[in-house]
């Protein structure tokens, strides 16, 4: 069992079995060797909650901070909130978030799950990063300008005014070999990840029929069929509340929860949205683009994709 992910001597299973343990050693090795490295692994591998739990005892972080960026801050909560529960701790002891307008961490606090923009105000605030031994940017591969700005910066300070600043580059679909020039050549680390079997299916709809309403048709058809619990993508909010609403008519049957998630919903309500429905009930997650990466929705057997995204161009 990998250092760093054992609490009062039990072993963490639930980390131990993810894809990413197998490279965790391979990772380790790099880490004490090099001040950078590049892991590239699929969706679901479990990079974001497993590799820093299992680097956190390491002989070079010694006792410093490790900052994980992740690029919202539904996924920063989320990725918090899920690796205190693998240590049977609450938020705010060895696992914190630091997000825009809210902050849990306390003085015990080793892994601060922190968004890009926070990184730079940290960086404008202490330019060493005083205490801080590694820095993780996750999701890699979404690229942002707060993301290359931290990224430059912490590249800038590794080995001057923190000489043993560590940083690992993460991603699942990152073409690295320009990253890995960037950081001096840093190791390449690649992990394999878990396949399942997936059944794909085209609805066509007619040109005058709304996107809404073809996918609440959809919608209703899994339900009928007792396919199980649906998250469903649609370009924004306001289809989000108009498929809600299409839902809300049809009279759906008992015990199917609808769960709006989109970036300006309250906190409880994302919250809500990606925890597992109540015992004898079940969900149908109407999200925006924000639950494509960084994040997992447990529990779920269907996707329902309206083909639209709004992006700016």
């Amino acid at each position: 069992m990998p250092a760093g992910i054992m609490q009062s001597g039990n072993p963490i299973d639930a980390v131990s079995r993810l894809p990413v343990a197998a490279v965790f050693d391979e990772l380790k090795r790099a880490l004490a060797l090099t001040p950078s490295a590049l892991l590239v692994a699929p969706p679901g591998a479990g990079k974001t909650t497993a590799v820093p739990l299992a680097l956190l005892d390491e002989a070079w972080l010694s006792g410093r901070r490790m900052l994980l960026l992740a690029p919202r801050r539904l996924a920063a909560r989320a990725a918090a909130h899920r690796m205190a529960a693998l240590m049977n701790e609450t938020v705010g002891r060895t696992v914190g978030y630091r997000v825009r307008m809210e902050s849990r961490v306390g003085p015990e606090t080793r892994i601060e799950v922190i968004t890009e923009g926070v990184l730079t105000r940290m960086l404008q605030h202490d330019p060493s990063l005083a205490g801080v031994g590694l820095v993780v940017f996750d999701e890699f591969h979404e690229r942002s300008l707060d993301a290359d700005l931290g990224l430059a910066l912490c590249r800038d300070i590794q080995g001057v005014l923190n000489e043993d600043l560590r940083l690992l580059v993460m991603s699942a679909t990152l073409d690295p070999a320009p990253v890995a020039a960037l950081l001096g050549g840093a190791p390449l680390i690649r992990c394999g990840g878990r396949t399942f079997p997936v059944e794909t299916r085209y609805v066509g709809r007619p040109p005058a029929h709304p996107v809404e309403r073809a996918v609440a048709g959809v919608i209703r058809q899994s339900i009928a069929a007792d396919e199980g619990n649906l998250l469903v993508f649609l370009p924004g909010a306001p289809e989000i509340r108009r498929v809600a609403r299409f839902l809300d008519d049809a009279d759906l049957p008992r015990g199917w929860i609808v769960a709006p998630l989109y970036g300006n919903l309250p906190r409880n309500r994302q919250d809500a949205a990606i925890s597992p429905p109540p015992a004898g009930q079940h969900k149908i997650v109407l999200a925006t683009s924000i639950a494509e990466t960084s994040l997992t929705i447990q529990g779920i057997r269907v996707v329902v994709d309206s083909g639209q995204q709004r992006a700016p161009r």
